[in-house]
């Protein structure tokens, strides 16, 4: 189940850019790669805005590596401005002290546009995978091949990077949804 968050407005309170447009930022934490992915939506139509890695070196604190990813991810919302954000729901690790490191890596990435006034939604992987290729029990290469169809041009190099962007299709096909939803309840 998805949930929203964040400072600036009530859930689905965003407003459209011209052209009716949302720009979206999805996030796919790691303490060692956490992925980010931005997409344009206007309706059922999207466009890829670019994407990438934040990387952080294993030999170097823990808190070093959270600032790296804080750091990193506020510039970039402060260089592209989403209107929203999407992270996935981390799934629980045999681990527990992998578990714990992720999960504070996750906080980072939920932190970031939240301080700076972005929503956030949050989502299971299962919905994900729903959205993006019509199954939850996809695996990452039917994810990833399925991201580059429904992105076309798209030059994705990292398997975290395509993993932010099925992030981010699948809040514009759960906005789309709602948005859908409203209307016909407004009209009826």
């Amino acid at each position: 189940m998805s949930t929203q968050s964040g400072a600036a407005a009530p859930p689905g309170a965003t407003a459209l850019r011209a052209g009716g447009t949302v720009r979206i930022l999805g996030l796919d934490p790691g303490l060692q790669h956490t992925g980010w992915g931005l997409v344009e939506s206007s309706g059922s139509r999207l466009r890829h805005l670019g994407d990438g890695v934040v990387s952080t070196k294993a030999d170097l604190p823990l808190a070093d590596r959270l600032c790296i990813i804080h750091r990193a991810l506020s510039a970039l919302i402060e260089e592209h401005r989403p209107d929203e954000a999407a992270v996935e729901h981390t799934y629980v690790n045999k681990n527990p002290g992998a578990a714990l490191k992720l999960g504070q890596a996750r906080g980072v990435v939920l932190l970031a546009p939240a301080m700076l006034g972005v929503i956030v939604a949050e989502y299971q992987a299962m919905e994900i995978k729903r959205a993006v290729v019509g199954t939850g029990h996809a695996d990452k290469v039917q994810v990833q091949d399925m991201v580059r169809r429904l992105l076309p041009g798209a030059a994705i190099k990292r398997a975290d990077a395509a993993d932010a962007l099925a992030i981010a299709i699948c809040h514009a096909n759960h906005r789309s949804t709602r948005n859908a939803l409203a209307r016909g309840y407004m009209t009826a």
